[in-house]
């Protein structure tokens, strides 16, 4: 996955007083779009330092953090470790690189994770793979800003544009809405983050 060295440097000090709030906000956002979680399966894809994915674990039977940096998901070990979890595991795996066909979850959720995958059609084929019947993949991320100039990421998506992309892919019932807005979190500018919610 794009950047995975730059994660892989700052996995230690990652979790900064404005990344808990942000990972917070979404968790709560995503939690909205969660049904009968507590008898299905997830993975947190991009999972981090798994911020978001230790927020909702109590929402869920499992949960698979998955990451393609390794130091990140020691930070997520030592968090499961530590708070003496038995309903989540680790995997350390790059969908943008290979494809495993052993993988299934009910929902799959990504939050700021799209914006650093080069090939976005490739990756979320892979994910709807993975996806048992019916299951949801639920998508985080900023809404495009042309104030943000990246040859890092992407510079956000259009809701429209990403819909019908997933569309193309063979999601259905997809809706999506704009739930929060901030100063500076995104690459130092003003930004706003959608939820966008599809089905296999």
């Amino acid at each position: 996955m794009g950047n995975t060295e730059i994660f892989e440097a700052m996995a230690n000090r990652y979790d900064t007083s404005e990344r808990i709030k942000i990972a917070k906000i979404t968790s709560k956002a995503i939690c909205e779009y969660i049904v009968n979680g507590k008898e299905k399966s997830a993975i947190d894809f991009g999972c981090g330092t798994g911020l978001i994915g230790m927020d909702l674990l109590k929402d869920f039977r499992s949960m698979i953090f998955m990451d393609s940096s390794q130091n990140m998901l020691e930070q997520i070990k030592q968090k499961i470790a530590d708070c003496k979890i038995r309903n989540a595991d680790t995997l350390c795996f790059d969908f943008e690189r290979a494809f495993r066909s052993d993988i299934h979850a009910d929902y799959v959720f990504m939050a700021q994770v799209l914006l650093h995958i080069n090939d976005i059609e490739l990756v979320l084929s892979r994910l709807h793979e993975v996806l048992n019947p019916d299951g949801h993949l639920l998508i985080v991320d900023f809404n495009k800003n042309e104030e943000v100039i990246s040859d890092k990421v992407h510079n956000g998506f259009d809701q429209e544009e990403l819909s019908s992309l997933m569309i193309k892919i063979g999601f259905k019932e997809i809706k999506s809405k704009t739930f929060y807005k901030g100063n500076k979190i995104f690459m130092n500018q003003d930004a706003s983050l959608f939820i966008l919610d599809s089905k296999k």
